[in-house]
């Protein structure tokens, strides 16, 4: 790369174009490896559950691959697998080492075998809030995870089904002030966009109770989302609601 003559800006040779595109797809490369990590670090603030919901785990698979023997107690600065130990080598292996410098005789350990986790029966939910379906389950407006409803700013939020406050708060980029709800060892739920939290972590709530006012979603309208997550998988919630009246 040079600099033309009069001109501020740099003459661009075949030579430096070359070279931008390989640095352009070494960074390519390696923002896709970094974006899929297999370690995430405790920050404040942060719960097993809220780890689990951020990187969509199940927070049983987290207890298990980190020998977690308290799921409310985690420490900031620790250091969680978000894989299972034999499959995280594997791919660091697979992406770390050329084809060609692998030895055949010495094949990555396979990862154990997954437990399936129990699938409890489903609650008896209930609408979160009174309004409309404006956004359904994997659509592009909003998050895809779960269904939009719409209504008026500060109206009841309330519990979709009885359960326990496992995470209240902001720290979920992109949901606004947040409610996950656990209902089983299967189920659980969340409410976004939220305004004012009326509940806290650890609270146990009633099916129908107020747990927030609805807030601001998508272009400052009022909005709630809401989704349901079986063994950690967001599921569509439409076909769990039972009908209104």
């Amino acid at each position: 790369m040079a600099f033309a003559r009069g001109s501020p800006w740099p003459r661009v040779t075949k030579a430096g174009i070359v070279a931008l595109v390989a640095l352009v797809a070494g960074c390519s490369s390696l923002g896709e490896y970094e974006g899929r990590s297999a370690v995430h670090v405790v920050r404040r603030g942060e719960t097993l559950y809220k780890i689990a919901w951020q990187h969509g785990v199940d927070q049983r698979d987290l207890v298990r691959w980190n020998a977690i023997r308290d799921p409310d107690v985690i420490y900031v600065g620790q250091r969680l697998r978000l894989q299972a130990p034999g499959r995280a080598a594997a791919a660091s292996a697979s992406r770390t080492r050329p084809a060609a410098e692998r030895p055949a005789s010495r094949p990555v350990a396979a990862a154990p075998p997954a437990i399936e986790p129990p699938l409890l029966p489903p609650p008896a939910w209930q609408w979160p809030t009174d309004g409309r379906v404006v956004s359904g389950f994997g659509a592009p407006a909003g998050i895809a995870t779960g269904i939009g409803m719409t209504g008026r700013a500060g109206q009841s939020v309330r519990a979709a089904a009885d359960g326990r406050v496992v995470y209240a708060g902001s720290g979920l980029i992109g949901y606004g002030q947040l409610v996950i709800i656990k209902h089983n060892d299967t189920y659980l739920s969340a409410y976004g966009y939220n305004s004012d939290l009326r509940v806290a972590q650890g609270q146990d709530v009633r099916r129908g109770q107020q747990i927030a006012t609805m807030g601001l979603g998508p272009e400052r309208q009022p909005r709630l989302h809401f989704e349901i997550r079986r063994n950690g998988v967001p599921i569509d919630p439409l076909p769990m609601l039972t009908a209104r009246r």
